[in-house]
Order: C-alpha cells, then structure tokens, then sequence
C-alpha cells in the first residue's frame, strides 16, 4: 500500500512539472491561475478590512466586549504585526534550497488551509510577539504598516517567477509549500477582519 501511495505521489509530481513545462513556466512558478487568485484573494481581504475599520471611532476603535476579547484596534495591530513576521517567513523558505521531494509532506489543499485558517469557532492563542500590545502609536500607523505590506506583497506575487512550490515551511498543522504559505497569510487577516466583525454585534458596543 505505502509503495502504490509513493507511486501514485510520484506520477502527480511529475504530471505536474509537465503541465508547467508545457505552459512555459519553470516548475514551482504559479500558474496564471495560481497567481490570479492570489491577487484577487489579496485585493480583496485588504478591502474589506478597509472597509469595516472606515469612519470608525477611537470609542468604538478601543471597545472591548470584556477582558478575554479584543478590541477593533488590538485585531488591527495583530493583522499588521502578522502581515510583516508571516512574510518573512514565506521569505525564509525560499532561502532554503529548493525540495521537490518534500511534496509528499503537504497533507492539506489551499482550500482546506483557507478554510482551517477562517474558521472562528476554533480559537488558537497567538505567540507573544504578535500579542496587541499599543505597539503603534495610533489606529492609522498600524493601517498603515498594514497596507505597505500588503501593497508589496502584491506587487511581488503580481511579478514573481520564485519556485513557490518546491520549497517549504513548517505550519501548525503540518507542512505547507511557500505558495500556501503566502494564502495563509491572507487567510489570517481574513480571520480577524471575521473578529473585527463581531464586535459591534454586542450589544454594549459605543454608537459613535
């Protein structure tokens, strides 16, 4: 059994790297479509953070439904923390040399990492250095951090020919190839944009 499942691991690699080489692309690039939804996964998580943070105030920024929760700007802070130190972290990996064999290691699909990542009724307990702690001086530099992140990051998957799926990181879960690694990010602040929208659901939330 485990020789047919190495075997059957083998032929969907090497089917792989043929419809890579037969696209024109070196084997670990993204795909047009790989890259595409990046992008729009991207685009799109970085506007509806905007989006539900606008016209808010420092009242309703700081609100804490109760001592165990966060406010609207600890989430905010923790997203732009996350951003940079997840990052470099998908930048670690592809300064290791490149694993085509380590394949056989990612037990989880990009939807099943996403879905993992967004899902708010399984609580996980960040590391210290990503705890909210007034780490910006204001709302605003923390948006900002965030953006210039996210606006770079962008840009890199808009023009990057790295071998994103022949190296890899070490997750929580398992191991993930650096093109994962880069969705996980996204997936992150989706979760806690996902927080953010809860907050003004309580009831005691300020009005303005």
């Amino acid at each position: 059994m485990k020789k047919l499942l190495l075997c059957a691991t083998v032929l969907v690699a090497l089917l792989t790297t043929s419809f890579r080489l037969a696209l024109g692309l070196a084997p670990g690039t993204m795909s047009p479509d790989e890259r595409k939804f990046a992008l729009d996964y991207y685009q799109k998580t970085k506007a509806r953070l905007l989006k539900d943070l606008k016209g808010l105030s420092e009242a309703q920024m700081n609100f804490r439904a109760d001592t165990g929760r966060w406010s609207v700007y600890e989430c905010t802070e923790h997203i732009a923390l996350s951003e940079n130190m997840m990052w470099e972290w998908v930048q670690m990996a592809q300064k290791q040399a490149a694993a085509p064999e380590k394949r056989g290691e990612v037990k989880v699909t990009t939807d099943q990492l996403m879905k993992m990542m967004t899902d708010r009724s399984h609580k996980v307990k960040t590391m210290p250095p990503l705890e909210p702690e007034k780490k910006f001086p204001d709302t605003k530099a923390a948006l900002d951090a965030f953006t210039s992140r996210r606006d770079s990051t962008i840009y890199y998957i808009r023009s990057t020919q790295d071998d994103l799926r022949n190296h890899f990181v070490q997750a929580p879960f398992g191991t993930i190839d650096a093109y994962q690694a880069l969705i996980m990010l996204a997936a992150h602040s989706e979760r806690h944009t996902l927080q953010i929208e809860e907050v003004p659901a309580d009831p005691n939330f300020p009005k303005q």
